[in-house]
């Protein structure tokens, strides 16, 4: 399913694109179950509900692009969707993005704030690691702010598929590669900087390794963590050796930056 969000003054409406060919009832009980499951990730949602309608898949292809238009984020980064006009301006290194079916427009808090914390750590050379990278985001933005040596990795094969044609889009193919899998299967260097937009639980997880892939002044950005998950991802943190530099909110969103004690 491709998913996008439209905020409106009742509050947020999901709306989910249906191939003709899947189970429509099967996928209506799926999403009713994901429904419930978003009051644990820091969403009030009420009374969640469901219904469905009839879409043209070439009109639900573009529908969401309305809502998506070129931000700037931090001092430097500007990420423009490949079908919108932006005049650059002094000092902006622009990001064009087509996001497709992975995550991360750049317009969500916690890509922004990774971005920004991107803007103070990188240096020219920098071998950053990206960890659930979705468009590739995060990759480019290392990338375009100097980083000579980019990995980004993912779970999820249409997530590095899109990440590819994002990398040879902003021609970083000399500095960024993209790899499906996890990080400890892949990887065997270490970085300078490890960044992780993803979501708390798996956070602590990969406390418990990531300092096998950090230099001895490596930091480490992880994002993805709503208000009620912080103590315990600084706490899995300091357990595994890693001392918390710096706590970023924005919105319902958290940041961690942390390094090797």
């Amino acid at each position: 399913e491709e998913v996008f969000n439209k905020s409106n003054q009742d509050g947020v409406l999901i709306k989910t694109y249906i191939p003709e060919e899947r189970n429509v009832l099967e996928l209506v009980e799926t999403i009713k179950a994901k429904i419930s499951l978003l009051p644990d990730c820091g969403l009030d949602i009420g009374e969640g509900s469901v219904s469905l309608s009839n879409v043209n898949e070439s009109d639900w292809a573009n529908e969401w692009k309305k809502y998506y238009k070129p931000t700037k984020i931090g001092q430097k980064i500007v990420v423009k969707p490949t079908w919108e006009e932006y005049e650059a301006k002094e000092g902006d290194l622009i990001i064009e993005l087509d996001p497709g079916m992975a995550f991360g427009t750049g317009t969500h808090e916690t890509t922004s704030m990774c971005i920004q914390q991107l803007e103070k750590y990188v240096k020219q050379d920098s071998k950053v690691f990206d960890i659930g990278c979705g468009s590739g985001i995060l990759a480019i933005a290392a990338a375009q702010l100097g980083a000579k040596d980019v990995l980004a990795v993912d779970l999820d094969e249409v997530a590095v598929k899109v990440s590819k044609e994002n990398i040879e889009l902003n021609k970083v193919e000399d500095k960024v590669k993209a790899l499906h899998g996890n990080l400890m299967e892949v990887v065997s260097d270490k970085a300078d900087i490890v960044v992780a937009n993803i979501i708390a639980d798996i956070i602590k997880i990969l406390a418990k390794d990531i300092k096998n892939f950090m230099k001895d002044d490596a930091v480490f950005i992880s994002s993805g963590i709503i208000h009620a998950k912080v103590d315990e991802v600084k706490a899995s943190l300091e357990e595994n050796g890693l001392e918390i530099i710096e706590v970023q909110s924005l919105g319902e969103w958290n940041a961690i930056v942390s390094k090797i004690k």
